[in-house]
């Protein structure tokens, strides 16, 4: 977070902006100062790319309909997260970390695809607005000092809404439903984290609890919402569309990932 703040104050990114986006713009149509919002949003995890966006929109160095498209679909669960707590620790399933990847990286691209080919604007192949190449005398101790506090509010927000939201995922499993799937579907889409553990400890079968943790996972949580919100709230960017873009995505994710188990199960 911190150094994501200096990064983009600063401008030093912008060459490498540039040159990765010589490639990136034949997977997703984005501008280069899409660029590194939306590598960030997959590698860091959410609300990061979110954040990045905004602050981009804010500074003017993103056309704001664009990064009202690109927040939505750059705020997802980190390869890291995926790999280790849900895959490896909770379903136990290590060697199934690059279709999972796949599963729920490949549909937020797709939807973008889609979106911009609606809108009718498919990014442009040249920047919109890129500021000058920053010497390294732009980089000094007000940018960092900014870059601190920016990143120690973020991490305090963070942690003050996972601990709410965790507090009502909790709430959620007193109620008495008849199938704790019901159960785990309510805690996982109020609180990620809590509802992968919860996923991990029913009875149903293993297929089942995948499908479920995709659902959960490619969703994000209302607390993932409300952490998005919070950081891209002076950017003005509208939830409506970050909440269907989830849905959507979630939705082809959890269809993609029944296809997967299926012809893995014919294969077998």
């Amino acid at each position: 977070a911190i150094l994501s703040y200096i990064f983009v104050e600063s401008g030093i990114l912008n060459s490498f902006t540039m040159a990765v986006h010589k490639v990136i713009k034949y997977i997703i149509p984005i501008s280069s100062q899409g660029t590194y919002p939306f590598l960030a949003g997959f590698l860091f995890g959410f609300p990061l790319g979110s954040r990045i966006t905004a602050q981009m929109v804010e500074n003017g160095q993103m056309d704001y309909e664009e990064g009202n498209r690109l927040f939505a679909i750059c705020n997802n669960i980190s390869p890291v997260f995926i790999s280790g707590f849900i895959l490896d620790t909770s379903l136990n399933c290590p060697e199934r970390i690059l279709p999972t990847l796949l599963i729920l990286y490949v549909p937020p691209v797709l939807y973008f695809h889609a979106a911009a080919y609606v809108k009718g604007k498919r990014g442009s192949t040249t920047p919109l607005f890129i500021k000058n190449a920053a010497p390294d005398s732009q980089i000094n101790f007000k940018v960092i000092d900014a870059g601190i506090m920016s990143g120690f509010e973020t991490l305090a927000k963070l942690g003050g809404y996972i601990m709410l939201f965790a507090i009502f995922a909790q709430m959620t499993t007193v109620i008495p439903f008849p199938d704790p799937m019901v159960n785990c579907l309510l805690v996982g889409m109020t609180e990620i984290t809590n509802g992968i553990a919860c996923i991990a400890k029913t009875p149903y079968s293993f297929e089942v609890k995948y499908l479920l943790a995709i659902f959960c996972t490619a969703f994000g949580g209302l607390s993932g919402l409300a952490q998005t919100a919070s950081m891209t709230r002076t950017a003005g960017f509208s939830m409506k569309v970050y909440l269907k873009t989830k849905i959507i995505c979630s939705l082809i994710s959890v269809a993609t990932a029944y296809f997967y188990l299926f012809v893995n199960i014919g294969l077998s």
